[in-house]
């Protein structure tokens, strides 16, 4: 196991001291941040379009000559590891007339990868490798017709890109530190499923910054294993970093041993925009949010593990780990506790939502929001 870094240990020393108080003042968001048309494509334009973007972990792509196609960003998008271990974002389209190149939503792995339409063929670095007659297109520069590459950035163990050319990802290194003590590049990935939530992107998000409903909301799945109100949070950039207690391990917060303290904190990375890392003692899920209106949000959540399962029994138990999480905590609950929510502000009963001190996360990442759309007009409801 890796060493931890100095912020994670910060977060475990204060879960010891019995985590953070709930001081300060009641804060709102306006409920329009959640319904507005208007707002959801201030937001697409002005982060979305913008932010660099977690699309994936490493371990989609755990072999070389590896591509999977991803529609979730609007754009037809192509993950793709090359011969040398180098992961690429491409927009999936042939740079002859324009069709996809790669059809579905399933992995394949392939030296090259051939158009359906015409038979240009693309090797897994973009770069234009082969065309049937090439005698009919005098004078075309193959290296000038590879793939259209969007600014990519693997670190840590999870796949970075961003529609920006400008795009800066040095706070990608930095939560890469963090990342690397999990080992969350040598994971596995068991399985991966895409929820579509009727509910706002950001109820998504509000969902996973507080810990407040832990024990109203899953008081039937994993409530009894948390300590309710032993948690603490702190920040890297615009992203949040948070931790809690677990209930039969309380005692080992006080610990200076990384790997007794990994089995008594559950660690959750809030990545802004639109991504969150839920660290259980034994196991990752990657949630990866992709907004498709204001009212409507695909989530795609990734399950990584150790190592493949070795045995039936290890599987079985795999099983049932995904199940209660993906299948039970999350869609059931946290994606179901959403879309009642988005069901309620749409009815206009509330112009703001409240919150108390537990849920500070939230308004942090709602100030993180508003201060980058703060330079991009909103366009305007029809």
């Amino acid at each position: 196991m890796n060493a931890p870094t100095e912020g994670q240990l910060a977060l475990a020393a204060q879960l010891a001291r019995g985590g953070q108080r709930g001081e300060g003042a009641i804060t709102h968001v306006e409920a329009a941040a959640y319904t507005s048309a208007a707002r959801h494509a201030a937001e697409q334009a002005g982060i979305f379009a913008r932010q660099p973007l977690v699309i994936a972990p490493s371990a989609l792509l755990p072999e070389a000559n590896m591509a999977v196609p991803h529609d979730g960003f609007g754009k037809p998008l192509l993950l793709a590891r090359d011969k040398t271990g180098q992961a690429h974002v491409f927009l999936n389209v042939c740079r002859h007339r324009g069709t996809r190149l790669v059809e579905g939503c399933d992995a394949v792995k392939a030296p090259r990868l051939v158009c359906p339409y015409h038979a240009w063929s693309y090797a897994l670095d973009g770069s234009l490798v082969g065309l049937p007659r090439a005698d009919t297109f005098p004078g075309l520069d193959k290296a000038a017709h590879g793939l259209r590459r969007l600014p990519t950035h693997e670190a840590g163990g999870l796949i970075w890109f961003a529609f920006d050319a400008a795009a800066d990802f040095a706070e990608a290194d930095t939560l890469a530190r963090d990342f690397e003590a999990f080992a969350l590049a040598g994971q596995h990935l068991f399985r991966r499923r895409t929820h579509d939530v009727r509910a706002n992107w950001k109820l998504i998000m509000d969902a996973f910054l507080e810990g407040y409903h832990i024990q109203r909301l899953h008081a039937g799945t994993i409530a009894p294993f948390f300590k309710d109100g032993v948690s603490t949070a702190d920040s890297i950039g615009p992203h949040q970093r948070s931790a809690v207690g677990r209930e039969a391990a309380l005692a080992a917060l006080s610990s200076s041993d990384w790997a007794t303290l990994r089995g008594a904190i559950t660690y959750t990375y809030q990545m802004f925009p639109g991504a969150v890392l839920v660290v259980s003692p034994d196991y990752i899920n990657l949630m990866v949010l992709m907004p498709q209106a204001a009212d409507r949000v695909l989530v795609e959540d990734f399950m990584l593990i150790p190592e493949p399962p070795a045995t039936e029994k290890a599987r079985a138990h795999w099983e049932k780990s995904w199940e209660l999480l993906d299948g039970g905590v999350f869609a059931a609950e946290d994606f179901r506790a959403c879309e009642l929510g988005q069901q309620g502000l749409a009815s206009g009963a509330l112009d703001r939502l409240t919150l108390g001190t537990l849920e500070r996360g939230i308004r942090q990442f709602h100030d993180a929001v508003e201060a980058r759309l703060a330079a991009v007009p909103p366009p305007q409801d029809p």
